[in-house]
């Protein structure tokens, strides 16, 4: 879903969950199952609106001179990457640190290839702080 707003308004990822917070991020977690039910556009919607999140001018779509991944792909490389990052510490907390991390921006750059990166390779690089060789 983050994902998603972030194009939608055009803010890279991590501007996007600094403005909804860990509230956000806990909201629409712990209301999947019923976020689920709506679309992404209504979804959307409602959470730009409950976090008056505006519009930015980060088009990681509009600027991509290759194919464009669709968000669930970028979706799922974030899921995995936090599936393999968390540890004991609160979900939550790792989503967000997630997304104001630097891997955030090197996801979001669609004119290189890090989004195809294996999910070993985005893990190991976000534990190092950095892309790795």
């Amino acid at each position: 879903m983050i994902e998603f707003i972030g194009r939608s308004t055009k803010n890279k990822r991590s501007k996007v969950v600094e403005q909804i917070g860990i509230e956000g991020i806990e909201y629409i977690y712990k209301n999947a199952q019923v976020l689920h039910c709506l679309t992404f556009e209504e979804v959307n919607d409602e959470i730009v609106s409950k976090y008056n999140i505006e519009q930015g001018d980060f088009d990681s779509v509009g600027d991509c001179k290759y194919e464009v991944p669709t968000f669930m792909s970028i979706g799922k490389d974030y899921s995995r990457l936090i599936e393999d990052v968390v540890n004991d510490n609160n979900i939550i907390q790792i989503i967000y640190n997630v997304f104001i991390s630097f891997i955030s921006d090197e996801i979001s750059n669609f004119n290189t290839s890090v989004f195809y990166s294996s999910r070993e390779y985005l893990a190991e690089s976000y534990k190092a702080g950095k892309l790795l060789d």
